[in-house]
């Protein structure tokens, strides 16, 4: 003990230079905290968005075309020039036009003549009556001689008895054989006269036939020229129609603006030849824009009309808002930058204040919310790792990390709703490395 007591103070200062090289021994080969990220957790406002480029445009874009074909005048009107409702716009050279109505008028008095000239192929209503009076007169001459062989047949049937008689009156005695033979003549002289009339009859009759076959005739050459006069007349039909057609390309020579508005696009500014159909120019209202964004089909079936949308990197440091008035029901196949077909679909957007700096064409990039709640508890996106078949996270407490499993709701971009696990104001490590374990020592980056 007077050992330790003498000897003491001069020794004390190697015992503390031994242990506190050991302490610097121990610290040397003690690991060192990791350096980390750190994000907090915190209450506030998410929203989920899909993101995609769009442009603006017109909201109604008029393309006035050529109704006509025909040499097309210069259009002496520049982008951006206004112009009115009725304004002339162009005009295209009306001289073929004017000569095909020439033409077409030409055609009309021709077939006008023609069917004139058929009518002068018709019998005369004069020999249709002559030829009805025949009838009549035949049928009265006809009728006559009925009457005359009804009488020769009466006297003939006179005379037959007569001689009957005469012959058996000269059997008896009673009468003298000239008698008998005067009433045999008389007989024979019957025969003949019926015979003559009956001649005569069928005279008559093929007299008769003979009118009503001539005046059949005459009302058959009255209708024949029917099918040329139908034929005309479809011609004529055909030529009306086209000349009230020409007439109507002519008073269409002058092109008039269908709306008030500016010129967008002149299309067709040199005098050239152009065919009917053919765009001219392009009229609309700059300051009546629309928004057309187009997404993927799996994107687009999230977004609702109604839904807002935040336009960014338009060209000024302001976010510009606008809605969404509707998704187009068709989509349609993009191929994108790595050589992938796509299948896309438009979103048509009107912003909220219609007066934007912006034209016609301009690139935007677009927001659009699906999903939005002010008041969640959220935490960095990048802070989330798979363990298991859940979600968790590390928690920096006391400077070491604690890993969580966490049940997580919506998310975006870069923060994801907290339904279970974390609470307001923790610290979670950001884009955890496999060097963070549970329990390791951690320090801010």
């Amino acid at each position: 003990m007077r050992y330790l007591t003498k000897h003491l103070p001069r020794r004390l200062p190697y015992f503390l230079a031994g242990l506190g090289a050991l302490t610097l021994v121990v610290l040397a080969f003690r690991p060192a905290p990791i350096p980390v990220d750190l994000g907090e957790v915190e209450r506030g406002e998410l929203q989920v968005t899909v993101d995609a480029e769009g442009k603006t445009r017109v909201q109604d874009r008029f393309v006035v075309a050529a109704p006509v074909a025909g040499r097309l005048d210069r259009i002496d009107l520049d982008e951006g020039d206004p112009v009115e409702q009725g304004k002339v716009v162009a005009r295209i050279d009306p001289l073929p036009l004017d000569t095909q109505v020439r033409e077409a008028q030409a055609r009309l008095r021709e077939l006008q003549a023609e069917i004139a000239g058929v009518e002068t192929q018709r019998p005369k209503p004069a020999a249709l009556i002559q030829s009805e009076a025949r009838i009549r007169a035949a049928e009265a001459e006809r009728q006559a001689t009925e009457a005359e062989v009804e009488k020769a047949e009466a006297a003939l049937q006179q005379a037959r008895r007569d001689r009957i008689r005469a012959q058996d009156l000269e059997t008896t005695g009673a009468i003298s054989r000239q008698r008998r033979e005067e009433a045999e003549l008389l007989e024979t002289s019957r025969t003949r006269e019926l015979k003559t009339i009956q001649r005569q009859l069928e005279g008559a009759i093929a007299e008769v036939a003979a009118a009503r076959e001539e005046l059949s005739i005459l009302q058959a050459e009255q209708r024949d020229p029917d099918y040329l006069v139908d034929a005309y007349r479809a011609q004529i039909a055909a030529v009306e129609a086209e000349l009230t057609n020409l007439a109507d390309e002519a008073s269409r020579t002058e092109i008039q603006a269908p709306v008030t508005g500016y010129v967008l696009r002149v299309l067709q500014e040199s005098a050239r030849f152009v065919a009917a159909g053919d765009p001219l120019i392009e009229l609309g209202d700059p300051s009546d824009l629309e928004l057309v964004i187009d997404v993927l089909s799996t994107d687009a079936v999230k977004v609702q009309p109604g839904a807002s949308i935040l336009v960014e990197h338009w060209g000024g440091e302001t976010t510009l808002m606008a809605e969404v008035r509707y998704v187009e029901p068709a989509a349609f196949t993009e191929v994108s930058a790595l050589g992938v077909e796509e299948q896309r679909v438009n979103i048509i957007g009107d912003f909220v204040d219609p007066s934007v700096p912006l034209g016609d064409g301009y690139r935007i990039e677009a927001r659009i919310v699906v999903w939005r709640d002010d008041d969640v508890l959220k935490a960095p996106v990048s802070a989330l790792f798979r363990c298991g078949e859940g979600q968790c996270v590390f928690v920096a407490e006391n400077g070491r990390a604690h890993q969580r499993e966490v049940v997580i709701g919506r998310r975006n971009e870069f923060e994801v709703v907290i339904k279970q696990g974390l609470e307001t104001g923790e610290q979670v490590i950001l884009h955890p490395t496999e060097q963070i374990e549970a329990g390791r020592r951690i320090g801010p980056r």
